[in-house]
Protein backbone atom coordinates (compact mmCIF):
# COMPACT_ATOMS: atom_id res chain seq x y z
CA UNK A 1 0.00 0.00 0.00
CA UNK A 2 1.49 3.60 -0.88
CA UNK A 3 2.52 5.99 1.76
CA UNK A 4 0.17 7.87 3.47
CA UNK A 5 0.11 11.60 2.88
CA UNK A 6 -2.25 14.77 4.96
CA UNK A 7 -3.99 16.45 2.73
CA UNK A 8 -3.76 20.44 2.96
CA UNK A 9 -6.91 20.86 1.33
CA UNK A 10 -9.93 18.09 1.46
CA UNK A 11 -11.26 18.05 -1.63
CA UNK A 12 -14.00 16.26 -3.69
CA UNK A 13 -12.84 12.88 -5.99
CA UNK A 14 -12.29 14.21 -9.05
CA UNK A 15 -15.12 12.69 -11.20
CA UNK A 16 -15.57 11.84 -15.38
CA UNK A 17 -18.32 13.47 -17.15
CA UNK A 18 -20.88 10.63 -16.16
CA UNK A 19 -20.45 11.54 -12.83
CA UNK A 20 -18.08 8.32 -11.85
CA UNK A 21 -14.86 8.94 -10.47
CA UNK A 22 -11.67 8.17 -11.96
CA UNK A 23 -8.90 9.15 -9.54
CA UNK A 24 -8.77 5.70 -8.38
CA UNK A 25 -6.88 4.19 -10.96
CA UNK A 26 -5.18 0.93 -10.32
CA UNK A 27 -1.48 1.91 -10.25
CA UNK A 28 1.98 0.07 -10.49
CA UNK A 29 4.99 0.77 -8.35
CA UNK A 30 7.33 -1.39 -8.60
CA UNK A 31 5.98 -4.29 -11.07
CA UNK A 32 3.19 -4.51 -8.03
CA UNK A 33 -0.42 -3.41 -8.57
CA UNK A 34 -1.84 -1.84 -5.39
CA UNK A 35 -5.11 0.00 -4.71
CA UNK A 36 -5.27 4.14 -4.44
CA UNK A 37 -5.91 5.45 -1.02
CA UNK A 38 -7.07 8.96 -0.69
CA UNK A 39 -5.52 10.83 1.51
CA UNK A 40 -5.77 11.06 5.13
CA UNK A 41 -4.58 11.96 8.54
CA UNK A 42 -5.77 8.56 10.33
CA UNK A 43 -4.73 5.01 9.43
CA UNK A 44 -5.61 2.80 6.90
CA UNK A 45 -5.42 -0.35 6.08
CA UNK A 46 -3.83 -1.81 9.79
CA UNK A 47 -5.91 -3.47 12.05
CA UNK A 48 -7.20 -7.28 11.76
CA UNK A 49 -9.96 -8.15 11.21
CA UNK A 50 -10.85 -9.40 15.05
CA UNK A 51 -10.22 -5.60 16.28
CA UNK A 52 -12.68 -4.08 13.58
CA UNK A 53 -15.24 -6.92 14.94
CA UNK A 54 -14.66 -5.39 18.28
CA UNK A 55 -15.56 -1.96 16.99
CA UNK A 56 -18.59 -3.17 15.45
CA UNK A 57 -19.88 -5.50 18.39
CA UNK A 58 -18.81 -2.44 20.77
CA UNK A 59 -21.77 -0.49 18.52
CA UNK A 60 -24.11 -3.33 18.64
CA UNK A 61 -24.14 -3.47 22.48
CA UNK A 62 -23.16 -0.18 23.35
CA UNK A 63 -25.99 1.25 26.53
CA UNK A 64 -28.32 1.41 24.04
CA UNK A 65 -29.33 -1.98 24.79
CA UNK A 66 -30.75 -0.58 27.96
CA UNK A 67 -33.76 1.07 26.23
CA UNK A 68 -35.09 -1.60 23.36
CA UNK A 69 -37.31 -3.32 25.41
CA UNK A 70 -39.19 -0.39 25.67
CA UNK A 71 -37.81 1.20 21.94
CA UNK A 72 -38.89 -2.31 19.83
CA UNK A 73 -40.72 -5.07 22.08
CA UNK A 74 -43.12 -2.99 24.28
CA UNK A 75 -44.90 -1.27 21.00
CA UNK A 76 -44.80 -5.08 18.89
CA UNK A 77 -45.08 -7.54 21.72
CA UNK A 78 -43.57 -11.35 21.73
CA UNK A 79 -44.56 -12.82 18.00
CA UNK A 80 -44.10 -9.54 15.84
CA UNK A 81 -41.14 -7.99 18.29
CA UNK A 82 -39.03 -11.68 17.67
CA UNK A 83 -39.65 -12.37 13.86
CA UNK A 84 -39.14 -8.56 13.16
CA UNK A 85 -35.67 -8.79 15.16
CA UNK A 86 -34.48 -12.27 13.41
CA UNK A 87 -35.81 -10.51 10.23
CA UNK A 88 -34.23 -7.04 10.99
CA UNK A 89 -30.91 -9.55 11.48
CA UNK A 90 -31.12 -10.79 8.22
CA UNK A 91 -31.73 -7.83 6.47
CA UNK A 92 -28.75 -5.90 8.42
CA UNK A 93 -26.09 -8.22 7.64
CA UNK A 94 -27.20 -7.89 3.84
CA UNK A 95 -27.45 -4.69 3.57
CA UNK A 96 -23.76 -3.98 5.29
CA UNK A 97 -22.45 -6.95 2.90
CA UNK A 98 -23.66 -5.26 -0.07
CA UNK A 99 -21.60 -1.72 1.51
CA UNK A 100 -18.26 -3.99 2.25
CA UNK A 101 -18.48 -5.48 -1.24
CA UNK A 102 -18.16 -2.07 -2.97
CA UNK A 103 -15.68 -1.07 -0.69
CA UNK A 104 -13.21 -1.27 -3.58
CA UNK A 105 -14.25 0.22 -6.88
CA UNK A 106 -12.14 1.36 -10.12
CA UNK A 107 -8.95 0.70 -8.25
CA UNK A 108 -9.64 2.76 -5.74
CA UNK A 109 -10.26 1.92 -1.64
CA UNK A 110 -13.32 4.06 -0.73
CA UNK A 111 -12.56 5.11 2.99
CA UNK A 112 -15.82 7.27 3.40
CA UNK A 113 -19.17 6.28 2.81
CA UNK A 114 -19.53 10.18 0.88
CA UNK A 115 -16.37 9.14 -1.57
CA UNK A 116 -17.60 5.66 -2.31
CA UNK A 117 -21.96 7.40 -3.32
CA UNK A 118 -19.82 10.45 -4.70
CA UNK A 119 -17.70 7.98 -7.17
CA UNK A 120 -20.71 5.98 -7.77
CA UNK A 121 -23.56 9.06 -8.58
CA UNK A 122 -21.35 12.06 -9.03
CA UNK A 123 -20.53 15.58 -6.25
CA UNK A 124 -24.32 16.34 -5.51
CA UNK A 125 -24.67 13.28 -3.54
CA UNK A 126 -21.81 12.75 -2.13
CA UNK A 127 -22.68 16.07 -0.48
CA UNK A 128 -26.13 14.54 0.30
CA UNK A 129 -24.46 11.70 2.00
CA UNK A 130 -21.71 13.84 3.71
CA UNK A 131 -24.70 15.43 5.72
CA UNK A 132 -26.82 12.28 6.30
CA UNK A 133 -24.53 10.70 7.60
CA UNK A 134 -22.49 13.46 9.91
CA UNK A 135 -26.21 14.20 11.33
CA UNK A 136 -26.60 10.35 11.87
CA UNK A 137 -23.52 10.48 13.97
CA UNK A 138 -24.49 13.56 15.56
CA UNK A 139 -27.41 11.84 16.92
CA UNK A 140 -25.92 8.95 18.46
CA UNK A 141 -23.44 10.05 19.88
CA UNK A 142 -26.35 13.04 21.53
CA UNK A 143 -27.64 9.68 22.93
CA UNK A 144 -24.33 8.67 24.27
CA UNK A 145 -24.21 11.47 26.29
CA UNK A 146 -27.57 11.26 27.28
CA UNK A 147 -27.36 7.60 28.48
CA UNK A 148 -24.10 8.02 29.99
CA UNK A 149 -25.81 10.99 31.98
CA UNK A 150 -28.54 8.89 32.72
CA UNK A 151 -26.07 6.60 34.22
CA UNK A 152 -24.35 9.06 36.37
CA UNK A 153 -27.99 10.26 37.92
CA UNK A 154 -28.89 6.36 38.68
CA UNK A 155 -25.79 6.41 40.51
CA UNK A 156 -26.34 9.17 42.82
CA UNK A 157 -30.05 8.61 43.42
CA UNK A 158 -28.97 5.11 44.63
CA UNK A 159 -26.57 6.57 47.41
CA UNK A 160 -28.75 10.06 48.09
CA UNK A 161 -32.05 10.76 48.55
CA UNK A 162 -31.82 14.02 47.43
CA UNK A 163 -32.70 14.69 43.55
CA UNK A 164 -30.39 17.57 43.62
CA UNK A 165 -28.73 16.45 40.67
CA UNK A 166 -30.77 16.89 37.61
CA UNK A 167 -29.63 14.87 34.60
CA UNK A 168 -29.03 18.09 32.70
CA UNK A 169 -26.01 18.93 34.60
CA UNK A 170 -25.22 14.80 34.43
CA UNK A 171 -24.71 15.14 30.62
CA UNK A 172 -22.43 18.14 31.24
CA UNK A 173 -20.51 15.80 33.28
CA UNK A 174 -20.45 12.79 30.64
CA UNK A 175 -19.47 15.33 27.59
CA UNK A 176 -16.81 16.61 29.21
CA UNK A 177 -15.55 12.99 30.18
CA UNK A 178 -15.84 12.21 26.33
CA UNK A 179 -13.91 15.45 25.43
CA UNK A 180 -11.20 14.13 27.97
CA UNK A 181 -11.06 10.51 26.08
CA UNK A 182 -11.04 12.38 22.87
CA UNK A 183 -8.00 13.86 23.14
CA UNK A 184 -6.00 11.11 24.97
CA UNK A 185 -6.95 8.63 21.58
CA UNK A 186 -6.28 10.06 18.50
CA UNK A 187 -8.15 7.82 15.63
CA UNK A 188 -9.75 4.59 15.37
CA UNK A 189 -7.17 1.81 15.03
CA UNK A 190 -5.38 3.53 17.88
CA UNK A 191 -7.96 2.51 20.25
CA UNK A 192 -7.17 -1.29 20.76
CA UNK A 193 -7.04 -2.02 24.29
CA UNK A 194 -10.20 -0.18 24.91
CA UNK A 195 -12.02 -2.30 22.59
CA UNK A 196 -11.44 -5.34 24.64
CA UNK A 197 -12.16 -2.98 27.74
CA UNK A 198 -15.44 -1.78 26.15
CA UNK A 199 -16.29 -5.72 25.49
CA UNK A 200 -16.09 -6.17 29.45
CA UNK A 201 -17.85 -3.13 30.49
CA UNK A 202 -20.56 -4.47 27.83
CA UNK A 203 -20.65 -7.50 29.44
CA UNK A 204 -20.82 -6.49 33.00
CA UNK A 205 -23.93 -4.04 32.67
CA UNK A 206 -25.86 -6.87 30.32
CA UNK A 207 -25.25 -9.83 32.69
CA UNK A 208 -26.32 -7.38 35.74
CA UNK A 209 -29.45 -6.20 33.63
CA UNK A 210 -30.76 -9.50 32.88
CA UNK A 211 -29.51 -11.38 36.34
CA UNK A 212 -31.74 -8.36 38.12
CA UNK A 213 -34.42 -9.08 35.49
CA UNK A 214 -35.12 -12.88 36.03
CA UNK A 215 -35.17 -12.05 39.86
CA UNK A 216 -37.53 -9.61 39.33
CA UNK A 217 -39.57 -11.44 36.45
CA UNK A 218 -39.58 -14.59 38.81
CA UNK A 219 -40.79 -12.30 42.02
CA UNK A 220 -43.68 -10.57 39.99
CA UNK A 221 -46.75 -12.26 40.33
CA UNK A 222 -48.29 -11.00 36.97
CA UNK A 223 -47.05 -8.77 34.16
CA UNK A 224 -48.93 -6.86 31.17
CA UNK A 225 -48.11 -7.59 27.48
CA UNK A 226 -50.72 -5.50 25.83
CA UNK A 227 -49.29 -2.83 23.89
CA UNK A 228 -49.93 0.43 25.20
CA UNK A 229 -51.89 3.54 22.91
CA UNK A 230 -54.95 4.21 22.07
CA UNK A 231 -55.71 3.51 18.18
CA UNK A 232 -53.86 5.81 16.31
CA UNK A 233 -51.34 6.24 18.53
CA UNK A 234 -51.01 2.48 18.44
CA UNK A 235 -50.06 2.35 14.88
CA UNK A 236 -47.63 5.22 15.08
CA UNK A 237 -45.62 3.43 17.88
CA UNK A 238 -45.57 0.63 15.87
CA UNK A 239 -44.44 2.20 13.20
CA UNK A 240 -41.76 3.66 15.27
CA UNK A 241 -40.93 0.08 16.93
CA UNK A 242 -40.66 -1.38 13.27
CA UNK A 243 -38.32 1.27 12.43
CA UNK A 244 -36.22 0.59 15.81
CA UNK A 245 -36.08 -2.57 14.76
CA UNK A 246 -32.94 -1.47 12.69
CA UNK A 247 -31.30 0.96 14.63
CA UNK A 248 -29.14 -1.94 16.69
CA UNK A 249 -27.45 -3.37 13.82
CA UNK A 250 -26.39 -0.43 11.70
CA UNK A 251 -23.89 2.16 12.70
CA UNK A 252 -24.19 4.48 9.15
CA UNK A 253 -20.34 3.97 8.86
CA UNK A 254 -19.20 0.59 7.15
CA UNK A 255 -16.72 2.07 4.94
CA UNK A 256 -15.01 3.86 7.62
CA UNK A 257 -14.78 0.86 9.98
CA UNK A 258 -14.05 -1.26 6.84
CA UNK A 259 -11.16 1.18 5.99
CA UNK A 260 -9.16 0.37 9.08
CA UNK A 261 -8.88 -3.37 7.90
CA UNK A 262 -6.14 -4.97 6.43
CA UNK A 263 -6.17 -6.85 3.28
CA UNK A 264 -7.62 -8.87 1.54
CA UNK A 265 -10.08 -5.79 2.78
CA UNK A 266 -13.68 -7.67 1.71
CA UNK A 267 -12.96 -10.99 2.76
CA UNK A 268 -12.19 -9.55 6.30
CA UNK A 269 -14.87 -7.22 6.72
CA UNK A 270 -17.23 -10.46 5.89
CA UNK A 271 -15.95 -12.05 8.82
CA UNK A 272 -16.14 -9.19 11.24
CA UNK A 273 -19.97 -8.75 10.12
CA UNK A 274 -20.12 -12.15 9.88
CA UNK A 275 -19.44 -12.22 13.74
CA UNK A 276 -21.32 -9.24 14.49
CA UNK A 277 -24.71 -10.45 13.00
CA UNK A 278 -23.91 -14.16 15.23
CA UNK A 279 -22.40 -13.88 18.12
CA UNK A 280 -22.11 -10.27 18.49
CA UNK A 281 -26.54 -10.24 18.84
CA UNK A 282 -26.29 -12.72 21.50
CA UNK A 283 -26.44 -10.40 24.64
CA UNK A 284 -28.36 -7.39 23.01
CA UNK A 285 -31.09 -10.10 22.33
CA UNK A 286 -30.67 -11.60 25.71
CA UNK A 287 -31.24 -8.27 27.62
CA UNK A 288 -34.00 -6.91 25.58
CA UNK A 289 -36.03 -9.99 25.66
CA UNK A 290 -35.39 -10.54 29.40
CA UNK A 291 -36.23 -7.19 30.36
CA UNK A 292 -39.46 -7.48 28.10
CA UNK A 293 -40.35 -10.47 29.93
CA UNK A 294 -39.50 -9.25 33.74
CA UNK A 295 -41.32 -6.06 33.36
CA UNK A 296 -43.76 -6.07 30.17
CA UNK A 297 -45.44 -3.45 28.84
CA UNK A 298 -44.00 -1.46 31.98
CA UNK A 299 -40.10 -1.85 30.89
CA UNK A 300 -38.31 1.71 31.03
CA UNK A 301 -36.58 3.38 28.35
CA UNK A 302 -33.49 2.90 30.80
CA UNK A 303 -33.96 -0.74 32.01
CA UNK A 304 -31.75 -0.42 35.30
CA UNK A 305 -34.71 2.13 36.33
CA UNK A 306 -36.95 -0.98 36.55
CA UNK A 307 -34.16 -3.54 37.96
CA UNK A 308 -35.04 -3.85 42.32
CA UNK A 309 -31.77 -5.35 42.69
CA UNK A 310 -29.24 -4.75 45.40
CA UNK A 311 -27.55 -0.96 45.54
CA UNK A 312 -24.39 -2.62 44.72
CA UNK A 313 -25.59 -4.07 41.56
CA UNK A 314 -27.15 -1.27 40.31
CA UNK A 315 -24.56 0.89 40.98
CA UNK A 316 -21.97 -1.16 39.27
CA UNK A 317 -24.16 -1.77 36.20
CA UNK A 318 -24.48 1.94 35.74
CA UNK A 319 -20.37 3.00 36.43
CA UNK A 320 -20.16 0.31 33.51
CA UNK A 321 -22.60 1.87 30.96
CA UNK A 322 -21.67 5.34 31.85
CA UNK A 323 -17.75 4.21 31.13
CA UNK A 324 -19.03 2.24 28.02
CA UNK A 325 -20.50 4.93 26.52
CA UNK A 326 -17.52 7.28 26.62
CA UNK A 327 -15.79 4.90 24.07
CA UNK A 328 -19.05 4.08 21.82
CA UNK A 329 -19.07 8.01 21.78
CA UNK A 330 -15.60 7.88 20.09
CA UNK A 331 -15.81 5.73 17.94
CA UNK A 332 -19.34 7.41 16.41
CA UNK A 333 -17.23 10.54 16.37
CA UNK A 334 -13.89 9.25 14.61
CA UNK A 335 -15.24 10.24 11.07
CA UNK A 336 -16.07 13.73 12.50
CA UNK A 337 -12.23 13.66 13.80
CA UNK A 338 -10.98 12.40 10.51
CA UNK A 339 -12.49 15.41 8.68
CA UNK A 340 -11.05 17.51 11.18
CA UNK A 341 -7.14 16.37 11.43
CA UNK A 342 -7.16 15.78 7.83
CA UNK A 343 -8.37 19.61 7.04
CA UNK A 344 -6.92 20.90 9.56
CA UNK A 345 -4.09 18.96 10.72
CA UNK A 346 -1.28 20.20 8.16
CA UNK A 347 -1.81 23.22 8.19
CA UNK A 348 -0.46 23.23 11.68
CA UNK A 349 3.59 22.31 11.58
CA UNK A 350 6.64 22.40 14.18
CA UNK A 351 5.75 21.39 17.85
CA UNK A 352 3.85 18.67 18.92
CA UNK A 353 2.53 20.92 21.36
CA UNK A 354 0.50 22.74 18.39
CA UNK A 355 -0.60 19.70 17.23
CA UNK A 356 -2.22 18.71 20.12
CA UNK A 357 -3.50 22.07 21.10
CA UNK A 358 -5.05 21.74 18.03
CA UNK A 359 -7.07 18.46 18.57
CA UNK A 360 -7.96 20.07 21.74
CA UNK A 361 -9.47 22.99 19.98
CA UNK A 362 -11.40 20.72 17.58
CA UNK A 363 -12.80 17.97 19.44
CA UNK A 364 -13.74 20.05 22.21
CA UNK A 365 -15.84 21.97 20.14
CA UNK A 366 -17.58 18.84 18.83
CA UNK A 367 -18.03 17.74 22.12
CA UNK A 368 -19.40 20.98 23.71
CA UNK A 369 -22.05 21.04 20.88
CA UNK A 370 -22.82 17.55 21.48
CA UNK A 371 -23.09 18.14 25.07
CA UNK A 372 -25.27 21.37 25.35
CA UNK A 373 -27.64 19.60 22.98
CA UNK A 374 -28.24 16.78 24.89
CA UNK A 375 -28.42 19.31 28.44
CA UNK A 376 -31.25 20.77 26.68
CA UNK A 377 -32.86 17.51 25.05
CA UNK A 378 -32.81 14.65 27.53
CA UNK A 379 -35.46 12.03 25.78
CA UNK A 380 -33.45 8.63 25.29
CA UNK A 381 -36.44 7.16 23.71
CA UNK A 382 -37.10 9.74 21.39
CA UNK A 383 -33.52 10.19 19.70
CA UNK A 384 -33.49 6.47 19.03
CA UNK A 385 -36.73 6.69 17.03
CA UNK A 386 -34.88 9.94 15.48
CA UNK A 387 -31.57 8.03 14.62
CA UNK A 388 -33.57 5.24 13.00
CA UNK A 389 -35.97 7.07 10.86
CA UNK A 390 -34.20 10.42 9.78
CA UNK A 391 -31.12 8.69 9.47
CA UNK A 392 -29.85 4.55 9.77
CA UNK A 393 -32.73 3.59 7.12
CA UNK A 394 -31.86 5.97 4.45
CA UNK A 395 -28.26 5.26 4.92
CA UNK A 396 -27.80 1.34 5.62
CA UNK A 397 -30.64 0.40 3.47
CA UNK A 398 -32.07 2.53 1.12
CA UNK A 399 -28.53 3.98 -0.37
CA UNK A 400 -26.85 0.44 -0.15
CA UNK A 401 -29.09 -1.69 -2.03
CA UNK A 402 -29.13 1.62 -4.64
CA UNK A 403 -25.65 2.11 -4.80
CA UNK A 404 -25.12 -1.76 -5.35
CA UNK A 405 -27.54 -1.50 -8.33
CA UNK A 406 -25.31 1.36 -9.90
CA UNK A 407 -22.03 -0.40 -8.89
CA UNK A 408 -23.12 -3.69 -11.03
CA UNK A 409 -25.32 -1.86 -13.55
CA UNK A 410 -25.52 -4.47 -16.38
CA UNK A 411 -24.40 -7.16 -14.13
CA UNK A 412 -27.26 -7.63 -12.02
CA UNK A 413 -30.48 -10.01 -13.37
CA UNK A 414 -33.79 -8.40 -13.87
CA UNK A 415 -34.81 -10.65 -10.75
CA UNK A 416 -32.05 -9.16 -9.10
CA UNK A 417 -32.52 -5.55 -9.70
CA UNK A 418 -36.52 -6.26 -9.12
CA UNK A 419 -35.16 -7.12 -5.07
CA UNK A 420 -33.12 -4.25 -4.85
CA UNK A 421 -35.75 -1.77 -5.83
CA UNK A 422 -38.15 -3.37 -3.11
CA UNK A 423 -35.94 -3.03 -0.33
CA UNK A 424 -35.31 0.66 -1.84
CA UNK A 425 -38.85 1.24 -2.01
CA UNK A 426 -39.81 -0.56 1.48
CA UNK A 427 -37.07 1.49 3.55
CA UNK A 428 -38.01 4.31 2.10
CA UNK A 429 -41.41 4.37 3.00
CA UNK A 430 -40.84 3.36 6.19
CA UNK A 431 -38.02 5.98 6.54
CA UNK A 432 -40.98 8.65 6.25
CA UNK A 433 -43.73 7.25 8.16
CA UNK A 434 -40.82 6.54 11.21
CA UNK A 435 -39.75 10.51 10.96
CA UNK A 436 -43.47 11.38 11.58
CA UNK A 437 -44.07 8.92 14.21
CA UNK A 438 -40.28 10.54 16.22
CA UNK A 439 -41.53 14.55 15.57
CA UNK A 440 -44.80 13.67 16.89
CA UNK A 441 -43.13 12.00 20.12
CA UNK A 442 -40.67 14.74 20.10
CA UNK A 443 -43.70 17.82 19.92
CA UNK A 444 -45.80 15.82 22.68
CA UNK A 445 -42.72 15.14 24.97
CA UNK A 446 -41.44 18.79 24.55
CA UNK A 447 -45.36 20.62 25.85
CA UNK A 448 -44.22 20.71 29.49
CA UNK A 449 -40.30 20.68 29.42
CA UNK A 450 -38.42 23.47 30.75
CA UNK A 451 -34.67 24.22 29.88
CA UNK A 452 -32.75 22.41 32.28
CA UNK A 453 -35.76 21.29 34.20
CA UNK A 454 -34.45 17.49 34.46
Amino acid sequence: MIPLQLSHKYEYPPTSKDGVGNSGASTSLHGQQFTEVPRTAHEIGKDSWVQVCFVLTTGINSAYVLGFSDAIMVHLGWIAGVVGLIAATVLSLYASSLVAKIHEVGGTRHIRYRDLAGYIYGKKYFYTVWILQYLNLFMFNIGFIILGGSAIKDVYGLFSDENALKLSYCNLIAGLVCFLFAIMVPNLSALGAWLGLSAVLSLIYIIVAITVSIKDGINSSARDYSIPGASVGKIFLTIGAICNLFVPFNTGMIPEIQATVRAPVVGNMMKALCVQFTIGDLPMFAVMLFGYWAYGSSASSYLLDNASGPVWAKALANITAFLQSIISFHIFACPSYEYMDTTFGPKVSGLRLQKFSLRVGLRGSYSAVSTVIAALLPFIGDFIGLIGSVCVLPLTFVIPHHLYMMSKKNKLSSLQKLWHWLNVMFFGVLSVAATVESVRLVVMHSKDYKIFGY
